[in-house]
């Protein structure tokens, strides 16, 4: 009676734990009617991409525009000569959409002429749909293209066409650069405080997108008085890295697309929010932050509406049902055994089954959701499998401690095994945070399991057999019963935890020397404590340190131990 007492207890916690923690979320104004004035919009599915030349077609890009037109009234493109393109005009004109059409350049003389050729010749046969065009997508941010190059395409298209005719690169290009602004009819710039060198909170971002909109102006109307200015892109990531006070997530992206239009419609800006779809090819160049920066997942699915409240994760309840049958199931199969144990004891292990299985359902959804090609399934699968087997351990390891049966020698075996392999992993991950972290996700969600095991068996193993605090934080104690080397043991948790240092540091020096930052902070230790700042407030940095934290510790607590 008791077990059942306890599993309805807990289940009905885990029932309300899902409902609170996934209320759905005020975000600000709706959109009227529901439509935004711009989106870009690149027709790629999973598996297609620029990178491997793999182009969406007609069909596809037509069903593409159906949905679009549901959204937007203006959609932006990148390229014109690329697989299908040429055949986006008609097909927008029939959904009743018009085009800001773009030519993308690069370092190759011969493909930029194809699209610049074949930017005019769309331009000039659908002048009732595209009707602006842009020349080059931050050439000059990518060190592409010399500005005197670009100008000469820049000045080519506008002998050929009748539309106006701009360059969109980020807002600080053309501060740079300010000789452009005599060249173009409109002056295109992209605002992403997401991606600012200071990377700006999602509550002041609408703020700051005026601010350097007014900067801009300011410095355009002392050129070319009254030029019209476009922000080419703005936008949030919905998935992926924090960085300093920005914090991607699927609410602080409608958040940020709502206070955006508002700030729009407020000042009179023109705008064109990036963006339409889900890009999975571009977690290959930005990784799971680079994918996720779309109205619409890459499978068409809306990630959020436009109007009303938002939901962070609207899966919540299926994952949470999930987590109860198999939880349910976990009861049923060890029923007998579970009747051995007392109150406390079974209260105790109930609940960190509990915990390992939420954690597992979480993580299998968030790394399939960043999985983008078979090899990162594969990982996924791999990651998922060993989660599962070293918290089956875990709990089958607890029920021991708690029951006080016989230690089972094979359980240290396997769990030596899996936890080097967990160990290999957050190595590999946090050299990689330690040495370029720019588009590296910490990989919290990859490790839950292990962690939330390992703080549940030292806190047991404290409760039940060892009194002393301190002592317990020893791998060979964890699983129990098998004497392992330990030699090298402290070496590597000394090698992980000097990752993470490093991996702070690698953070701080990366705010510190950006040109931006530099140039807004002049002073070495105005910018230094900023930076420090930004590090210390990264909550997923702070995760992560703690994760590896607690794996490492058994580690440099390790000694021959029988139990």
């Amino acid at each position: 009676m008791k077990t059942l007492t306890f599993a309805a207890l807990i289940v009905l916690l885990t029932t309300v734990f899902g409902y609170l923690s996934n209320l759905p979320q005020a975000v600000g104004l709706d959109i009227p009617e529901g439509k935004l004035n711009s989106l870009s919009f690149a027709p790629f599915r999973e598996g297609q991409g620029p990178l491997d030349a793999i182009f969406p077609s007609v069909a596809e890009m037509e069903a593409d525009l159906q949905l679009m037109s549901k959204k937007t009234h203006t959609i932006r493109v990148y390229a014109s000569s690329e697989g299908n393109m040429p055949a986006l005009p008609p097909l927008a004109k029939k959904y009743g959409l018009t085009i800001l059409q773009g030519a993308w350049l690069g370092m190759g003389p011969k493909d930029n002429q194809l699209e610049i050729n074949a930017l005019i010749k769309a331009a000039n046969n659908y002048p009732e749909v595209i009707k602006r065009v842009i020349v080059g997508n931050e050439v000059l941010l990518r060190g592409d293209l010399k500005p005197e190059q670009l100008i000469d395409y820049i000045r080519t298209v506008k002998r050929a066409v009748k539309q106006p005719v701009s360059y969109a690169d980020v807002w600080s290009m053309y501060m740079k650069y300010p000789q452009l602004i005599k060249e173009v009819d409109f002056i295109t710039i992209h605002i992403l405080p997401y991606w600012e060198d200071e990377p700006i909170a999602v509550e002041i971002a609408p703020a700051h997108i005026a601010r350097i909109y007014k900067q801009v102006q300011q410095e355009a109307n002392a050129q070319a008085p009254g030029i019209p200015i476009l922000i080419g892109e703005s936008g949030w990531p919905g998935e992926g890295r924090q960085r300093g006070r920005a914090i991607p997530s699927v609410v602080n992206e409608a958040k940020f697309i709502r206070g955006l239009i508002k700030v729009a419609t407020d000042n009179g800006f023109d705008y064109n929010i990036v963006e339409a779809i889900n890009q999975s090819w571009k977690s290959e160049l930005e990784g799971v932050v680079g994918a996720n920066w779309g109205l619409y997942s890459v499978d068409r699915q809306e990630v959020f509406p436009l109007t009303g409240k938002v939901y962070e994760n609207p899966r919540w309840l299926q994952n949470t049902l999930t987590t109860i049958g198999l939880f349910l199931l976990v009861v049923g199969i060890f029923w007998k055994p579970l009747q051995t144990l007392s109150s406390l004891p079974l209260l105790g292990l109930l609940t960190f089954t509990q915990l390992l299985l939420l954690l597992g359902v979480h993580q299998l959804e968030y790394l399939w959701y960043t999985s983008y090609s078979d090899w990162q399934r594969l990982q996924t699968v791999f990651l998922s499998a060993l989660n599962l087997l070293l918290g089956g351990l875990m709990v089958r390891r607890l029920y021991e401690l708690l029951s006080k049966n016989a230690i089972n020698l094979n359980i240290g075996m396997w769990f030596n095994a899996l936890y080097w392999l967990v160990i290999a992993y957050a190595l590999y991950k946090t050299y990689c945070l330690a040495t370029y972290s720019r588009y590296v996700s910490f990989p919290t969600e990859a490790t839950a399991i292990p962690v939330m095991g390992i703080i549940g068996l030292i806190l047991s193993y404290y409760l039940t057999i060892q009194p002393r605090f301190w002592p317990t934080f020893s791998l060979s104690a964890l699983p129990g019963g098998f004497e392992f080397k330990t030699s090298y043991h402290r070496l590597i948790g000394i090698t992980l935890l000097s990752l993470g240092v490093l991996m702070m540091v690698e953070e701080v020096r990366a705010f510190v020397e950006s040109r931006d930052f530099t140039n807004d902070h002049p002073a070495l230790s105005e910018r230094l404590r900023l930076a420090v700042t930004f590090t210390v407030g990264n909550k997923q940095l702070l995760a992560w340190l703690f994760s590896i934290g607690i794996l490492s510790i058994p580690l440099l607590r390790s000694k021959r131990l029988v139990l």
